[in-house]
């Protein structure tokens, strides 16, 4: 199995601009005023045991007899961190709709940054992820007041791997979710945000090394050729 980037396989001046945007956005400062905070959501199956697992003699973890297992349904995870400020939270949702982002939304800007000017939102371009989803959530004057607290810039489509929630998502999976059943909302609940509060409490931010220059060089493929008239 090779693990790859997922980029546009020829020149593609879409993904190109939108790249160069999110880097230069990376490449800005801490501004505690203007924080840069990145998002990612997964849908996540929750699954239970169809027999009781075998505790092992010689620890606290346990041992799934076979693979069978009962489908209670799947739910979404949504991802925010801000890598400059040493921070991520996850949060277990039923479903993913546009008034379920619109709320994870209210509490990013009312909650977590209540007085910062703008959070500069970094994300792929999902249909739910747009300024009209808080419109189709909330009174027009909140739906406004929300909005002019955002500064949104989206991954390229393909580009997904510019969202650094990703790192995080991926980092939740492989530390908390992988290799074992949780077959109901709440417990996911429950585990996510311990995973939260521990990473957080030893985790550094992310030390995000890729740059627009580093794209002009190593993507150089992607962009168009421009033919210069003398």
């Amino acid at each position: 199995m090779k693990r790859c980037w997922c980029i546009p396989p020829q020149q593609n001046s879409d993904f190109v601009a939108k790249m160069e945007d999110v880097l230069a956005v990376y490449a800005r400062p801490y501004d505690e005023k203007r924080p840069q905070v990145c998002m990612d959501e997964k849908p996540v199956q929750l699954l239970g045991d169809l027999r009781n697992p075998v505790p092992l003699s010689d620890s606290n973890h346990t041992r799934l007899e076979d693979s069978e297992y009962i489908r209670n349904g799947t739910c979404s995870i949504f991802m925010f961190t801000e890598p400059l400020g040493c921070w991520r939270e996850a949060h277990a949702c039923k479903r993913r709709t546009k008034k379920v982002w619109a709320s994870e939304i209210k509490w990013l800007l009312d909650e977590k940054y209540p007085h910062a000017e703008k959070v500069v939102l970094v994300m792929d371009n999902l249909n739910t992820h747009s300024i009209s989803s808080l419109y189709e959530t909330f009174p027009p004057e909140e739906a406004f007041r929300l909005s002019q607290r955002l500064e949104i810039h989206f991954t390229p489509k393909h580009g997904s791997w510019l969202d650094m929630a990703e790192i995080e998502l991926s980092a939740l999976t492989n530390q908390c979710l992988s290799h074992r059943r949780i077959d109901n909302l709440e417990d996911l609940k429950t585990e996510i945000l311990s995973w939260s509060v521990s990473r957080t409490a030893n985790q550094k931010g992310i030390d995000w090394q890729f740059t627009a220059q580093d794209a002009r060089t190593k993507l150089k493929s992607l962009y168009p050729v421009i033919e210069l008239k003398n």
